[in-house]
């Protein structure tokens, strides 16, 4: 393990991150080597849960070359070396960075949600492509400093929603975008996953954290608190509003995905939760929340939209979905209704419509397979483009995160002014807009 060292954390802004970029007046570090080398030396920082997965996905493409990995926990490092015994590794992120600047092309960030901007940040303040996991960020300041920080970079970014390279989800868009079902009134998204809980308090007893794990690199900018077994790591920081974004800010970002990308979506006008009470520790256990969108060329001119999970998930009734004898809803999907017939998209399968034979009456959209991570690797090395760029993942999640924060405001509209960033009719909520960090040592 390499020697570690201390390197303070600050807030970003979104005017500090446009200086900063500005700044930089050649091309990143990573565009010029990648032309010398032919393969992308990429540094992956977490690399458990997901972040396993992600390593298998780069492991397996002929142009990666990871050259180091990134985790607190000593566990799951562990694992990781077994897979890719020539990577250098770190606990520490910062210290990475430091002392891997010049050998490394790009970054994977497969951290828990709160991690994410600032890891990601700091790759790319160094010029490096990332590819970043679900959702993009935490809150909606940092997917904003994200957007404009890749934008100004030039940099190749990916948000890994691996689900919206899928034939069956581009094959949705495809046939939204050529009228199959008629202009869209009405969206039905939902998930009965349930990453919140309604209890007030946290149960479990302060404990010492395991030996395995850095504690205090863990929780990162995070307010500092002690640990308490089975509560935060590794998987159940969802549920909790510090580290996660509960249901929706997690599993929405698959979910909406498709109708939001297939009507060409911008910023939500307003959102309204139906939730219980705020406790400020744990996300809803099951939430409503119904967005107005401005209309595009694919939508009537007023949608409808709403977000079921939980138990309320899936919804109920949906206008024009009639299924058949023995057909039951998908535990997860969405259903866009349209003014000819209606259009269901279960997670994880194809599309089908309602009518059922009208998607058989039209030619099925010639696609080829994507390979989501393979696609950002190309990208970098060859200067292309992503299905998933910060500039599509960032407005995504800013508008999946507005709905978070009317989650802590039950029963009341909120007003969103996406070009200022902030909320006009209830100026408490700004306050969530973002958060404070912290200044951790190693």
């Amino acid at each position: 393990m390499n020697k570690l060292k201390s390197i303070p954390v600050t807030r970003r802004t979104v005017l500090k991150s446009l200086s900063l970029a500005a700044a930089y007046s050649i091309l990143p570090r990573a565009a010029r080597a990648n032309t010398i080398e032919g393969k992308l030396r990429i540094a992956q920082v977490g690399v458990g849960g997901q972040g396993k997965t992600n390593l298998g996905a780069l492991l397996r493409h002929p142009s990666a070359d990871v050259v180091a990995l990134c985790d607190v926990d000593s566990d799951k490092l562990a694992v990781a070396v077994e897979l890719c015994p020539e990577a250098e590794t770190y606990r520490d992120y910062r210290v990475l960075f430091d002392e891997m600047s010049d050998e490394i092309d790009a970054v994977l960030v497969s951290t828990p949600d709160h991690m994410h901007a600032p890891i990601a940040m700091a790759a790319m303040e160094l010029g490096k492509h990332v590819y970043c996991e679900k959702p993009l960020a935490h809150n909606v300041v940092e997917n904003r400093e994200l957007r404009l920080m890749a934008d100004e970079m030039g940099l190749v970014t990916q948000m890994g929603i691996q689900l919206s390279s899928s034939i069956g989800q581009r094959m949705t868009v495809e046939y939204i975008r050529s009228g199959l079902i008629g202009k869209v009134s009405e969206v039905h998204v939902w998930s009965s996953k349930s990453w919140g809980s309604d209890d007030d308090s946290l149960k479990a007893p302060v404990t010492e954290p395991p030996e395995k794990l850095d504690w205090e690199l863990w929780l990162g900018i995070a307010e500092e608190r002690p640990y308490r077994n089975r509560t935060y790591h590794p998987a159940l920081w969802r549920r909790l509003v510090d580290f996660g974004t509960g249901t929706l800010g997690d599993m929405g970002v698959h979910i909406f995905d498709t109708p939001y990308r297939a009507l060409k979506l911008t910023a939500p006008l307003s959102v309204r939760s139906e939730c219980r009470q705020p406790n400020g520790i744990y996300h809803p256990k099951s939430v409503i929340t119904e967005y107005t969108f401005p209309s595009t060329s694919y939508t009537a001119e007023k949608l409808k939209w709403v977000w079921y999970d939980g138990r309320n998930a899936p919804p109920a009734s949906i206008p024009g979905l009639e299924l058949e004898e023995g057909m039951r809803m998908p535990e997860q999907g969405c259903v866009m209704v349209g003014e000819n017939a209606t259009l269901m998209m279960p997670h994880h399968s194809a599309p089908r419509t309602f009518p059922r034979d009208l998607i058989r009456s039209v030619p099925r959209p010639k696609l080829k397979p994507i390979d989501h991570h393979g696609q950002w690797i190309e990208a970098c090395l060859t200067g292309g483009t992503t299905g998933a760029p910060f500039s599509y993942g960032g407005p995504l999640c800013e508008a999946l995160q507005i709905g978070v924060v009317a989650n802590r405001f039950p029963g009341q509209t909120l007003e969103w002014d996406a070009d200022n960033m902030r909320v006009t009719n209830l100026p408490e909520a700004n306050r969530y807009l973002s958060r404070k960090y912290r200044a951790f040592a190693s």
